[in-house]
């Protein structure tokens, strides 16, 4: 893509456009970081041991499972942590050609992550429900980093920023997720009189959904509202 192709919005980005865009990074760093680097430094029954349900939930599987796992948990990491720099007006305009590598990357990672999550819905810690809801996520995810590839490179700008934007919103469910699970655990807690892992339990029951579905719809909004403002296109942060 050529710096051509993006139209620097007049003037610099709202102070809460900046705002936003600087929670975005450091919450997706924090997530990655989180939820990755404790799979690169302990093994599944070390991690299982001390009560990390998910580990636990992998640790007796198959090892072409775990790779899989591995896999998904490796590739949605680093397109997670790197996803947000594809939204810095400076990185796009300025750096294209790093741009695009960060881009082929992002969509590289998440086709691998989103393929082994179409798998890992199936052994889920949420049963039906949450091979319903993951199963969904990567699917929609899938469809997304696709259809991204394919418009940049009819040329489409306008369509790829769009789908682009999706599939950002499918990526930040890793964040939200966690988010949803610090919040309703202690909820469960204090209004059930359960212990913690039973909570945990029962917050990942309502999460398979509940961690993309707004992120999406918030996604379609911000998009509505870049139709509506043409000032508004190239969707960029203005960092």
């Amino acid at each position: 893509m050529a710096v051509n192709e993006y139209r620097l919005r007049p003037g610099a980005a709202p102070r809460k456009h900046r705002i936003g865009f600087w929670w975005i990074v450091l919450s997706a760093t924090a997530i990655a970081a989180f939820a990755v680097l404790p799979y690169a430094t302990q093994s599944l029954r070390d991690l299982a041991a001390d009560d990390k349900e998910v580990a636990a939930n992998y640790v007796d599987r198959a090892v072409w499972l775990k790779t899989v796992f591995y896999l998904h948990v490796g590739c949605g990491g680093t397109a997670l942590l790197l996803s947000p720099l594809q939204f810095a007006d400076r990185v796009r305009l300025r750096l294209p050609r790093l741009h695009r590598a960060v881009g082929r990357i992002v969509l590289s990672a998440i086709v691998v992550a989103g393929s082994a999550g179409l798998i890992l819905a199936w052994t889920n810690l949420a049963g039906p429900i949450g091979t319903a809801g993951f199963g969904t996520l990567a699917a929609l995810w899938l469809v997304g980093a696709v259809n991204a590839y394919r418009t940049i490179r009819r040329g489409d700008v306008a369509a790829h920023h769009r789908w682009v934007v999706r599939t950002f919103a499918l990526t930040y469910a890793a964040v939200t997720l966690r988010l949803w699970l610090i919040a309703l655990t202690p909820l469960f807690v204090s209004m059930q009189g359960i212990d913690d892992h039973l909570a945990f339990l029962r917050a990942y029951l309502i999460v398979p959904f509940l961690c993309w579905v707004p992120n999406l719809m918030v996604a379609e909004l911000w998009l509505l509202r870049d139709a509506a403002d043409p000032r508004r296109a190239g969707g960029g942060s203005g960092a």
